[in-house]
This record gives C-alpha cells, sequence and structure tokens, in this order.
C-alpha cells in the first residue's frame, strides 16, 4: 500500500488520542492520530513523524500521523494500514478477499475463498527487535478470539494475522504483562485449530508491504 502524499513533521504532544501537535515547517498543525493506541513509547516529544497529507479540503486536520521513527527503525502506527496490508498479501495469493464479513456476533478483517477467516492485528509495541501485541487490555481482541474458535467448530478455518509494522523482528509475543488473558487466548486458540502468524513488513516514507514470516513465541517470557 502506498500513501498519497507524505510529509516530514517533529512530534510534540498528544492532547488526546485523536489528535497530536506537529511542528511542520515551523508551524505546528494539529494531525489526526490513525491509531488509538497508547504508542507512549512512539509518539515521544521530539521524534521524527512522517505525515500523510489529506486531499479532502473541508477536512478539520490536514494531516494523519502514519509513522514514526523509534531509534534506528521506520515504523508504520496507522491501525488502518494492516488490513489493507494484508488484503493485498492474499490477493498475490490468488485468493478471492471479502472486508469485514460478520460471523455471528463478531465481524472479522477478512473472508478468504477458501472458507476462512482471518483476523487482523496490526503491531508496533517491540523491546529487542521482539514483536509484541497488544499495548493495551483488549476485550475486543479476546472476543474475536473466542468467536474464531466458534467458526473452527462450525467447519469454517480461522487465522490471526500479527502485520508487525516494521522489518527485523526476531519474533512475535503476546504483551502477557499488559493483558495476560489475552494470551490465554490465543494458546486456546491455537490448541483448537486457529492459525496464528506473523510477518514483518517492510516500510518506507510512503509505503508499507508484507515481508516476510516471523516466528510465534506463545511460551518466550521477557522482563517488559
Amino acid at each position: 500500500m502506498k500513501y498519497d502524499k507524505i510529509v516530514k513533521g517533529t512530534f510534540l504532544e498528544r492532547p488526546n488520542r485523536f489528535i497530536a501537535k506537529v511542528l511542520v515547517d515551523g508551524k505546528i498543525e494539529t494531525c489526526h492520530v490513525l491509531n488509538t493506541g497508547r504508542c507512549k513509547e512512539l509518539l515521544i516529544k521530539g521524534a521524527t513523524v512522517y505525515l500523510n497529507e489529506s486531499s479532502n479540503p473541508k477536512r478539520k486536520t490536514k494531516y494523519d500521523v502514519v509513522k514514526v521513527i523509534k531509534g534506528d527503525k521506520l515504523i508504520n502506527m496507522d491501525s488502518i494500514a494492516p488490513n489493507k496490508v494484508a488484503e493485498e498479501f492474499y490477493k498475490k495469493q490468488n485468493h478471492n478477499v471479502l472486508r469485514e464479513v460478520k460471523y455471528k456476533n463478531s465481524r472479522f478483517d477478512l473472508f478468504l475463498n477458501d472458507n476462512t477467516f482471518i483476523e487482523v492485528k496490526g503491531v508496533t509495541l517491540e523491546k529487542d527487535n521482539i514483536a509484541m501485541f497488544p499495548d493495551a487490555p483488549t476485550e475486543r481482541g479476546r472476543k474475536h478470539i473466542y468467536e474464531l474458535v466458534d467458526a473452527v467448530k462450525n467447519g469454517y478455518n480461522a487465522k490471526i494475522v500479527f502485520v508487525i509494522q516494521f522489518i527485523g523482528a526476531k519474533c512475535f509475543i503476546p504483551n502477557y504483562k499488559t493483558d495476560p488473558e489475552f494470551k490465554k487466548a490465543l494458546e486456546y486458540a491455537k490448541e483448537n485449530g486457529v492459525e496464528i502468524l506473523a510477518y514483518d513488513c517492510f516500510v518506507t516514507e510512503d509505503s508499507m508491504k508484507i515481508n516476510e514470516r516471523v516466528e510465534v513465541c506463545l511460551d518466550l517470557l521477557l522482563p517488559i
């Protein structure tokens, strides 16, 4: 996936989870943050960020915050992007892909023509090149996992795909310290036929695409 028009800026502050103040060409701009997660380790005052400029003149905010530099990593923090790159990835494998398909009380991100439901999770949190999810407790995320198990029991295939929004991750682990119940849900899903996958991404200033598969380590414990 590619962005239309990327502008570089310097992050100043995040007054609430929806907006950020960014210095762009000497002017302070109010920008929309395309990620409602905490992102405290990413949005640090002085960090270099990349903004996608909107072509809609009627928008209240001219820019969306889509990428940030953390150390030596360029990280895509746009929460909409993982679904887009996952859709592109599966289409390249000659799948017909439907978006937002309802199953009982859930609406899963993708549905493939081989009867597979896919729930996509974007990953921006990392420590020592180990990717982690979530960065905050996610009751909704756990609910989707258990509904995927139900789908498998009713004859469907199911995958949880963690799209790591940077390149070079050693492996993926559930962030058990932040949400131990999410880790338990993933273990239960694996035991009951849900395929758990992770892929890192090749990220440039104006694009992101899936790079290669990354090992999922449900039992690896770190002092996070």
